[in-house]
């Protein structure tokens, strides 16, 4: 079983590289016809073709990673009992192929002949601006990952929250989690404001 799951795993990545490394030996044959037989070279045209090359190898390697992160959300994630994974794998994917793009863009403008510094350090004072803005929701994220691998309560575990209702656990969320009450109603809780908070679990002292 797992000598055919890394089959698949490795035909995934041929079959997502096929049609880019076609494309992107068509742009190098390109380059090595004019480089060797053209009359007329200007440099402007070899950073055009040396900006295919890059934009190329990131839609590449881009391509190879949202494959792979459906191919383990598929075969692996689905297949585990915890659910850690299956909430997490979406966000883990869209931080990956921010990080290609922003990788690929970087030294693109670089081998173009503009001044990257500038850029990178606006780059890191925008990231830290926009960490301080979402810093809740950040933490939540972060409290949300403890309460999974944690797990001091599970989905339909009964437990008395914070503020002392009693309710069952419909979901646990990234950010939030959901529960119902005794009078049916649907009550979200930021996981933070659930982590720094004392939790009765009535389901797993049943259990004991």
């Amino acid at each position: 079983m797992e000598i055919k799951t890394k089959r698949k795993a490795w035909f995934l990545i041929f079959k997502e590289s096929f049609a880019p490394l076609i494309v992107g030996l068509i742009i190098v044959s390109s380059w090595f016809i004019y480089k060797r037989y053209a009359v007329y070279q200007t440099v402007y045209i070899d950073k055009t073709f040396v900006s295919l090359v890059i934009l190329f190898i990131t839609y590449w390697i881009f391509k190879i990673t949202i494959a792979m992160f459906d191919w383990y959300a598929v075969n692996i994630a689905a297949k585990t009992k915890t659910e850690l994974d299956d909430k997490f794998i979406p966000l883990f994917k869209r931080i990956a192929v921010t990080i290609i793009w922003a990788i690929g863009l970087i030294i693109l403008l670089s081998k173009i002949g503009v001044n990257v510094n500038a850029l990178v350090a606006t780059l890191g004072v925008s990231s830290l601006a926009i960490a301080l803005a979402v810093q809740d929701t950040i933490s939540n994220i972060i409290a949300g990952f403890l309460i999974m691998v944690d797990r001091p309560f599970s989905v339909g575990d009964i437990i008395k929250l914070p503020s002392g209702e009693k309710v069952k656990v419909i979901d646990i969320g990234i950010r939030r989690s959901k529960f119902t009450s005794e009078d049916e109603a649907i009550i979200i809780m930021p996981n933070l404001d659930l982590s720094k908070s004392k939790i009765v679990n009535y389901t797993h002292g049943k259990n004991l």
